[in-house]
């Protein structure tokens, strides 16, 4: 399937569509905390994005070939879980690290972002992973530009963690978004400079590096949608969706909350 390049208006639809889902997380910021459960929290969401924003949140019944239909409105991915975990009553603890994952369709767009939280107070090492996950996504999000490759976000994002002392889950990558969930390309988290599709104005993407403490080795949960380490080290990802421009990029996936860019991103 070709990449689509959008339109003015398509742009516009997009904008949309990621401020919702930034506002989403915005929304839950202030109850992600001990003793909550994750069933609370996509309740939270789901009525939020139903009842308020007027919209429809996408992973509900959300079923790709191979699968059964994703059961909740959110992902909710705690501790060792990588990502597509399912929210359901276990309290969250202090210390656990959590990303949540929010997608929502507005007009028939979708806006996709993911963020980490830190329940309470998290462990050295587990505030460390969380940043340092932040810092690669965006190490890879200011490599966007007309004439890059699709390889060199990958190298940037791989380089900077493995340097770091970190691994790349490769079995999982960005993707290209619009009227679809997922379309093409597939943007992957490691690789070459100089290799792969280039980019053009109006191409627009999801950059959503998972990066584990530990091996980079992965495996699926008997329910068929949730994915841990196989070692049981901590995982952390942060998403935006992203729009190639004329000069540069864009992030879509922003509203008031959204946590600021690294001092190497500029403004």
């Amino acid at each position: 399937m070709p990449i689509s390049l959008k339109t003015a208006a398509d742009i516009d639809g997009m904008r949309i569509a990621g401020r919702l889902t930034s506002e989403v997380l915005d929304m839950l910021a202030e109850h992600v905390k001990p003793g909550v459960t994750t069933d609370h929290l996509d309740k939270l969401c789901h009525d939020h994005i139903v009842h308020v924003q007027k919209a429809i949140p996408a992973p509900l019944n959300y079923a790709p070939p191979g699968y059964t239909p994703y059961p909740k409105s959110i992902c909710t991915s705690i501790n060792h879980q990588v990502c597509h975990g399912i929210p359901n009553d276990r309290p969250l603890k202090n210390g656990d690290i959590v990303n949540i994952d929010v997608t929502v369709i507005k007009d028939g767009w979708h806006g996709d972002s993911s963020r980490m939280f830190v329940v309470g107070e998290g462990s050295i090492a587990a505030n460390r992973l969380c940043n340092l996950t932040f810092e690669a996504m965006w190490k890879g999000i200011v490599k966007v530009k007309p004439g890059a490759r699709l390889g060199d976000i990958g190298h940037a994002i791989q380089t900077f963690a493995e340097t770091q002392g970190f691994s790349i889950v490769r079995e999982f990558c960005g993707h290209g978004i619009g009227r679809k969930f997922h379309e093409e390309p597939q943007v992957l988290h490691y690789g070459r400079p100089g290799t792969l599709e280039e980019l053009q104005p109006g191409m627009i993407f999801t950059i959503e590096p998972m990066i584990n403490a530990g091996r980079r080795e992965i495996r699926e949960l008997g329910d068929g949608w949730t994915i841990v380490t196989k070692d049981r080290s901590l995982s952390a990802q942060w998403e935006h969706t992203v729009l190639v421009t004329d000069t540069g990029y864009e992030v879509l996936t922003v509203s008031d909350g959204t946590p600021k860019p690294p001092a190497f991103a500029g403004a």
